[in-house]
């Protein structure tokens, strides 16, 4: 088995589907500024600003490649190197909403370093749903997104 290292096009396009294109700088629901596919800095390290000028949808695509790379390498230097596609690609998701720290402390990867196909994986994801204390719903629609994808074959 090959070991895994880049997202695939199932985690790209979950990313994106959750994340959808903002030309312009916004403010996420966690009150920080955005833009793109949630991009909250530049790849030059430069924090986003609400006075930013607006990206095209091909600048956004670029920027969140670019920006996986440390959530891709966060994934592979936490996780055992059996992960799948698709696992690896639901965790990219999970570590680019919430951060690489949310990941490594986590009992969901505690859990599958274990044994990856543990089914209370699913439920792992899903207590992963507030932002500012409270439950939202796409957050909620997000993590089930990751868990599914987590597990599909």
């Amino acid at each position: 088995m090959e070991k895994i290292t880049k997202t695939g096009k199932n985690g790209i396009d979950l990313i994106k589907s959750f994340e959808g294109f903002r030309a312009k700088p916004y403010l996420c629901p966690a009150k920080v500024p955005t833009i793109g596919y949630g991009a909250t800095y530049y790849t030059n390290g430069k924090k986003v600003t609400m006075n930013d000028s607006p990206i095209t949808e091909e600048e956004a695509s670029k920027l969140l490649a670019e920006m996986l790379v440390t959530y891709e390498r966060a994934v592979d230097s936490f996780c055992i190197d059996t992960i799948t596609q698709n696992q690896f690609d639901a965790l990219v998701s999970f570590a680019y909403n919430l951060g690489n720290g949310s990941l490594k402390s986590s009992t969901l990867l505690k859990k599958l370093n274990i044994n990856p196909n543990d089914p209370s994986i699913a439920g792992e994801f899903k207590k992963w749903v507030k932002a500012g204390g409270k439950t939202l719903p796409g957050l909620v629609r997000r993590r089930n997104a990751e868990a599914e994808l987590y597990f599909k074959k």
